[in-house]
């Protein structure tokens, strides 16, 4: 199932690299949140074809209603993650398709073509980049530690998140090395796998922003938790907190003072 679901995501990362150098029409879901022709297209071909291709799973999708689809046997798409960098071509920018079985974690494929980088994985099989074998980061030292984070775009009407961040990166910069924001929470997941980041944490996230994400950094040795240090659920948490596992108590630790 890998192989194929590679196969398509790769042909679905034509539309996404033809579309990141064109002149784009872009609209607004939010204050915020971008969507433009090419993540509807990039979704409606994976749709498609995984429909075809794996009838034994349903699809969650950002783009789609998702309404009456029930997270069991399902294949969860972000088309394009990293929209805003996509339409300003920043390259940090992927497709991202996580597959679960009985809501449990089986395949991750996260899919940068600008920069020709595919993360997989699947459960029990370790984590790959271009089909080399990657590994979480062994840095035990949390102010030698590389962070990412990201902005909720929610920071423009909600006080309160808004807050949230501000105090947060206040506590944590002094801490660490320093913090970086690329913008793709699905590339941020993958580079903690392959050893870049020592950690990273967000909010307000949805389960297409790290259904794969989750899966790569998992087989490659890394952790991830909601705020409180207990299991990460889909469609549940407000915080994901990832770490290569070495940093992830501290981590907490500081993100809750």
């Amino acid at each position: 199932m890998k192989k194929r679901l590679i196969n398509i995501i790769k042909e679905a990362g034509e539309i996404l690299r033809d579309g990141y150098f064109s002149n784009k029409e872009v609209n607004f879901k939010g204050k915020k949140d971008l969507v433009t022709k090419y993540d509807l297209a990039v979704e409606n071909f994976l749709k498609e074809k995984f429909s075809k291709e794996f009838s034994d799973f349903n699809i969650i999708a950002e783009e789609s209603d998702n309404t009456n689809i029930e997270f069991n046997n399902s294949i969860i798409i972000d088309p394009i993650d990293g929209t805003t960098n996509f339409v300003n071509q920043v390259p940090h920018t992927a497709i991202s398709v996580g597959v679960y079985k009985n809501k449990e974690p089986f395949i991750g494929i996260v899919y940068n073509p600008i920069l020709n980088e595919l993360y997989e994985a699947q459960i029990g099989c370790g984590a790959y980049l271009n089909g080399n074998k990657i590994n979480v980061s062994s840095e035990n030292d949390f102010q030698r530690s590389l962070l990412a984070t990201g902005f909720p775009y929610s920071n423009s009407t909600n006080q309160d998140d808004l807050n949230d961040v501000v105090k947060k990166i206040k506590t944590i910069l002094p801490q660490c090395q320093d913090i970086r924001r690329l913008g793709s929470a699905a590339i941020d997941l993958c580079f903690i796998a392959r050893g870049t980041y020592e950690g990273y944490y967000e909010m307000n996230l949805k389960a297409w922003d790290v259904s794969a994400g989750i899966i790569i950094l998992k087989e490659a040795g890394g952790e991830f938790t909601n705020l409180k240090g207990e299991e990460y659920t889909l469609f549940k948490d407000k915080y994901i907190v990832a770490s290569n596992k070495k940093i992830h108590l501290e981590l907490l630790n500081l993100l809750n003072k």
